[in-house]
């Protein structure tokens, strides 16, 4: 299988180095210096430092090169760049080629999910779209730590074989017919993992994450089965478990972003000082104008919008949380 991964971040460079061991694999990176680095050096210093990569990957910074003879694209492009990379790809992208995004995100103005973005610009079969999502931290899984992760297809066959193309000793590939549920769980978590770093930076203990953490996933719960998305799959891999790494981990882009909000530092300080992206500041406004839309009650998710907005302190926000109408715990959950 000859595989192109599009996005040199950590994550779509820890997936090209695992797919180099097994196929032949292409990354494309947008910054030359980058494929340079992986092609010749066996390293991404840029973005995932201190890691040697496969000696098979090779890398590329264009996408004509890149896409030729692909046969399985994966996506790792930041969302609110997705579109545009697409866009100017689409002339090189086969027309039989399996789409894989593991992209993370919510596009802003649109409120498009990734795959809804592929499928306006390449108009693809959409049994061949196809999403990976999970509690994945890449530096991690690089170094072989146990993990695990979900690949989401509505073609059962076409799920197990990608499965099987992306399993290594150290990462467990479950397969999920669940599309939508799986990339909503993966882009809204962004969102409460920024909340959850908010509490992190005033000083809060393992009480306030629990409750966030819990509290994150019902509302998570709501708007992704309002969207089509099966409820089982919010207590999975996609939905809980990434959830829970993503807010807890000191690794979370995310948390970090939330932690420095915290702290009282501004946001455009916070994110000049950062050279990868917290794909949560770019997708709160997408996840809240889907849940205007839907009726959906996201009330973590609007105050971290709120906070992103600079409308309202860090603070301000825990007490308007705190003093909201009272409810059953699993309001909006049954029916």
């Amino acid at each position: 299988m000859r595989v192109t991964v599009l996005g040199a971040g950590s994550w779509g460079t820890t997936l090209a180095s695992l797919l180099a061991a097994r196929s032949e694999t292409m990354l494309w990176a947008r910054e030359p210096e980058v494929a340079d680095a992986v092609s010749h050096n066996h390293e991404n210093p840029v973005f995932l430092p201190g890691f040697a990569l496969s000696p098979d990957l090779r890398a590329t910074s264009d996408l004509e090169t890149a896409l030729g003879e692909a046969e399985i694209v994966l996506v790792a492009v930041p969302s609110q760049h997705f579109r545009t990379v697409i866009e100017t790809a689409r002339p090189f992208v086969p027309g039989d080629v399996d789409l894989v995004t593991v992209t993370k995100g919510i596009e802003a103005g649109t409120c498009r999910r990734m795959t809804e973005v592929l499928d306006e610009t390449l108009g693809h079969d959409p049994s061949r779209v196809c999403v990976l999502s999970g509690p994945n931290i890449a530096r991690e899984v690089t170094a072989g730590e146990p993990s695990a992760t979900v690949i989401a297809s509505r073609d059962v066959a076409r799920a197990e074989r990608l499965q099987q193309l992306l399993m290594t000793d150290s990462l467990r590939v479950y397969t999920n017919p669940d599309v939508v549920g799986c990339e909503v769980g993966g882009a809204v978590k962004n969102v409460l993992a920024i909340a959850a770093g908010i509490g992190d930076g005033l000083g809060f203990g393992w009480n306030t994450k629990a409750a966030l953490i819990t509290r994150g996933l019902a509302e998570l719960t709501r708007l992704g089965v309002a969207l089509g998305g099966t409820p089982l799959t919010f207590l999975g891999l996609a939905g809980n478990g990434d959830l829970i790494a993503t807010c807890s981990s000191p690794h979370s882009r995310n948390r970090h972003v939330g932690e420095e909000l915290g702290k009282g530092r501004p946001l455009r300080e916070i994110l000049d000082r950062m050279r990868m992206v917290a794909e949560g500041v770019g997708t709160t406004p997408g996840v809240l104008g889907l849940a205007r839309r839907l009726g959906v009650d996201m009330p973590i998710s609007e105050k971290v919008g709120a906070v992103l907005a600079g409308e309202l302190s860090a603070a301000e926000v825990v007490h308007l949380l705190m003093q909201r109408d009272a409810k059953p715990e699993l309001h909006g959950l049954t029916r």
